[in-house]
Formats: structure tokens, sequence, C-alpha cells
């Protein structure tokens, strides 16, 4: 049983479970062609209550790397704030260099 197997056997028992959520989108991520699953279980992280900080990096990581940098850095942004209100500098910190990156990129 693959990686990916055991985090959606296990998620099956408990839907609402973050780093069982957080690792499945991690491993779409690995597969070009699961991508749009894995942003799908990022975006569902990113309206959680509280939002997963780090879920809008990989979130905006994915859409840069598809080309989609206008909502890459929507996503960037909103999560900078996201993790400054949480006390997450790390977070805050790659987010945006990450944006700042994509600034570079063409705006």
């Amino acid at each position: 049983m693959s990686r990916k197997d055991q985090l959606q056997a296990m998620l099956a028992e408990d839907p609402s479970d973050t780093f069982l959520k957080y690792g499945l989108a991690m491993e779409y991520r690995k597969e070009p062609a699961e991508h749009e699953q894995g942003i799908a279980l990022f975006m569902e992280l990113m309206e959680a209550t509280p939002p997963h900080a780090p879920a809008f990096f990989m979130c905006g990581q994915m859409l840069a790397e598809s080309g989609d940098i206008n909502q890459a850095r929507t996503h960037l942004r909103n999560g900078i704030a996201v993790a400054r209100s949480q006390g997450n500098t790390h977070a805050a910190g790659e987010m945006s260099e990450l944006l700042t990156t994509l600034g570079a990129m063409g705006e």
C-alpha cells in the first residue's frame, strides 16, 4: 500500500484531520496529473477554522509552477496575513520570499 493509499484510508476514518489532509495534498503534489486534487485539499485547509498557514504556501507554489501567477500571489498574500495573525513568522517569511520572486517574474 502506497503512502498516498494509507493517507486516503486514514482520512476516510477521520476526514477532519488537518495533518492527514496536508500529507495527502503533499502526495498529490508529487504527481503532476494529481495537482488539481492537491490544490483542492490545500484550499480546504486554507478555508478551515483556523486556516492552515502552510497550505497557503504550498498552494501558492503549485499555482506558480502551473503558470497561474496571479492566483498564486492572491493565496500568498492571504497566507501571509493568516500566518502573521497566528504568530507563524517562519511561514509568513517563506510566503513573502516567494511573493517577491513572483513579483519579479512579471507584474
